[in-house]
């Protein structure tokens, strides 16, 4: 994936702190899809836009979702 321009890069790293860094990697993915993608926004859907629809343990990335607090 291509960067980020700076202010898009700024608002994800706000939610820096809710995560370990374990799952920040998976967390700024989904954070960074969410701003892509137009229309529903589903796990599914930011996987396509980000470019990684055929990850293998793309489960890695639902986790994140599920474990919230």
């Amino acid at each position: 994936m291509p960067p980020l321009p700076a202010r898009f890069a700024g608002i994800i790293l706000a939610f820096a702190p809710l995560f370990v860094h374990r799952s920040w990697r998976h967390a700024q993915l989904l954070l960074t899809g969410a701003i892509l993608t137009p229309g529903r926004r589903t796990v599914a859907s930011v996987l396509r836009i980000t470019g990684r629809v055929q990850e293998r343990r793309f489960v890695n990335v639902h986790r994140i979702l599920n474990r919230a607090a």
